[in-house]
């Protein structure tokens, strides 16, 4: 099936390019039988016949003997015709020589990986947070999609073979294309506050139960954000500057964080397993439920309601609805969160 839709799209594509050509090629071909027919006098046939040689440049000799200004006519009719000839043949050419054969085959075969996604995230805007928010993405094996609108920056995600929509992200018909209605949730990284206020309620319009976190940079574009229904606002500027202070007056927790967010080889990541009714984890303490014994992470904290439990007891009980936040290898919190009860 795969093969098939390949092919389809290719004709498709072809036919598309052809259609062009063939449209230019009438348009000279009628403008020269209508110029004989005019200056000549000749009948549509001769001048129809006059028209299609001279643009083939078969070196059939003139039906009639040319006037002067036939002659001057037929000057300009071979320079179009040989033009729209060549233009034609090498759009031809190009599509199947000059790599955009692959680019086609490249892109369905994307489409089809986007489309068979679920519980993925939906990257919108390839700036800097944008960039570094798809690298911790796929350091940490989540799956995600990048829209972007920016050529070169989809023409870079392309040669990192990582999944990517070209397109305006606040538009309804490119987050579906994304595969939103599936989406686990959507990080709006746009350039403005204002277009990721858009983003928002079209997301949140398309989906109501996905999880929106968006970037501000305005004060006060944190409350209209939370109001359009993001789930969580983060202002570069406040962190950057809570950051600078930590790393003033806090170095050596600093230097810790900066060691387990940057090194390539060990990936560890403070995370959160959320528990739900079909959780191993519901109606457990810490200690029956295995996490103060497994290695590879340690139990920071649990959170039950609105309130945090720092370093909790073993004998505390895990509920349904209570996210327990660990701190260790990637690869191992994630065994945790796979098994189900």
């Amino acid at each position: 099936m795969d093969f098939l839709e390949y092919f389809f799209a290719i004709i498709h594509e072809m036919i598309k390019r052809l259609i062009t050509a063939l449209i230019l090629l009438a348009i000279v071909i009628e403008a020269g039988t209508i110029g004989y027919v005019l200056i000549e006098k000749w009948g549509a046939i001769d001048s129809l016949y006059m028209t299609v040689i001279t643009i083939a440049s078969v070196g059939f000799m003139e039906v009639n003997p040319l006037s002067q200004t036939g002659r001057i006519f037929t000057i300009f009719l071979i320079i179009f015709g040989i033009g729209t000839l060549t233009f034609g043949i090498s759009t031809f050419t190009a599509f199947l020589v000059e790599g955009e054969l692959s680019e086609i085959l490249r892109r369905r075969k994307m489409e089809k990986n986007i489309s068979g996604l679920k519980g993925h995230y939906i990257v919108c805007g390839m700036g800097k947070i944008g960039r570094h928010i798809i690298e911790e993405l796929y350091k940490t094996e989540r799956l995600c999609v990048a829209i972007d609108k920016n050529e070169e920056e989809c023409k870079r995600l392309a040669e990192e073979e990582k999944l990517f929509i070209k397109g305006d992200a606040t538009s309804s018909s490119v987050l579906r294309s994304a595969n939103i209605a599936h989406a686990k949730g959507v990080f709006c990284a746009l350039p403005t506050d204002a277009e990721n206020l858009l983003l928002i309620l079209t997301a949140r319009g398309i989906s109501p139960s996905l999880k929106i976190v968006a970037r501000a940079e305005e004060d006060e574009s944190e409350e209209k954000m939370r109001r359009a229904g993001a789930d969580g606002v983060v202002m570069p500027e406040f962190i950057g500057g809570l950051r600078m202070t930590s790393a003033m007056v806090r170095p050596e927790a600093v230097t810790f964080l900066d060691k387990m967010l940057k090194d390539q080889e060990e990936i560890y990541r403070v995370e959160d397993v959320f528990v739900d009714a079909g959780s191993a984890l519901a109606g457990k303490t810490l200690k029956t439920s295995g996490l103060m014994e497994k290695k590879g992470f340690s139990v920071v904290a649990l959170r039950k309601g609105d309130k945090y439990m720092f370093n909790p007891s073993c004998d505390e009980r895990i509920e349904t609805g209570d996210a327990v936040i660990l701190i260790g290898e990637s690869k191992s919190i994630r065994e945790v969160k796979a098994v189900r009860g």
